[in-house]
């Protein structure tokens, strides 16, 4: 009954606007698996969809999406959100997400061939998403997300795929948003080390703090053997995700965070010290995460957040954040 009553609290702050005391507008999206999810990012109050995990329509079935069928379901979630901003990830595939039939190769999965690595080795396949996502393009606003980025080359290349795309579409006469953006997913240290090259080379940044957790610690978030070592507040984490945000900040370019780390209330307030003001998250989240903003100050935050940064040790940091959430 207390749950309910919460709950019924929390409806109320659907259609507030997430503006902290002090004045500071986030921007608080949603995180969807299949074009259904679209009903609860809605109802939840979702100011767009920050990350479409497009691997689901790949997932248990024998035969694979056509480039007409994700089409057709990236334009039903671009239509859904009614001029909302949509984030569509290409592919993360491989790894603990496998098509049907197809073999892990290697010893590690989560360091072998998946996501932009996959769909890079595979260009026919790779061709007809981009092709799908442009041609939704054409009726709301959308964003293209390339996940797992490391490298240079790999912006190079992902990006003249998406010339091609643009390319075999122009010569059929197929309408699409000819200024549609395309962003890379923060998620290797080495892409948070070197976030100065994705700045200039992408239109928009997004931090997936689930891999750039376990590729930092090196742990497998899915082996329970070591699951209870996956620490969002190691400071080396810590250290990388204020990085990466202070450097995009600093530059101009967009910057959201779509990971875990998004949703958890204990965490908002320490990612709106770090100058965050776009999160993505589990539709569920969205409400409880927004009240956490209307509830804070950012100029009062900064310089606890600033102190946090300085600490190593991870128990005097989880006091500290208690402090903060106060």
């Amino acid at each position: 009954h207390q749950w309910e009553l919460e709950r019924k609290k929390l409806k109320r702050l659907r259609d507030t606007r997430a503006t902290t005391l002090d004045e500071v507008e986030v921007k608080l999206q949603a995180n969807i698996e299949l074009p259904d999810d679209i009903s609860g990012a809605r109802e939840n109050g979702a100011m767009g969809i920050g990350l479409f995990r497009t691997e689901f329509l790949f997932l248990n079935r024998d035969n694979l999406p056509g480039e007409d069928e994700q089409f057709e379901a990236y334009r039903q979630v671009v239509r859904d959100m009614d001029g909302l901003p949509v984030t569509i990830r290409t592919y993360d595939l491989g790894a603990d997400k496998q098509i049907n039939g197809a073999v892990s190769t290697g010893t590690n999965p989560a360091l072998g061939l998946r996501a932009i690595r996959l769909s890079l080795s595979e260009p026919q396949m790779f061709l007809a998403q981009l092709r799908a996502m442009l041609r939704a393009s054409h009726y709301g606003k959308l964003g293209i997300l390339i996940p797992m980025l490391m490298s240079m080359p790999e912006i190079s290349q992902a990006l003249n795929y998406v010339a091609l795309a643009k390319k075999s579409l122009e010569d059929r006469f197929i309408p699409f948003d000819r200024t549609v953006q395309v962003g890379g997913m923060i998620e290797i240290p080495a892409a948070a080390l070197a976030i100065n090259s994705f700045i200039d080379k992408l239109d928009f940044l997004s931090i997936g703090t689930n891999d750039l957790i376990q590729y930092t610690l090196a742990i497998d978030r899915t082996d329970d053997t070591v699951s209870h070592l996956y620490d969002p507040l190691h400071p080396a984490v810590l250290t990388l995700v204020s990085h990466v945000i202070k450097a995009c900040n600093k530059a101009g370019k967009p910057i959201a965070l779509c990971g875990e780390m998004a949703g958890d209330v204990q965490l908002t307030r320490l990612l709106l010290g770090f100058g965050l003001r776009q999160l993505s998250m589990h539709p569920a989240r969205l409400l409880e995460v927004k009240q956490r903003v209307l509830t804070s100050k950012v100029r009062d935050i900064v310089p606890q957040v600033g102190k946090m940064l300085r600490t190593g040790d991870p128990e005097k940091l989880r006091m500290m954040l208690a402090r903060l959430n106060d």
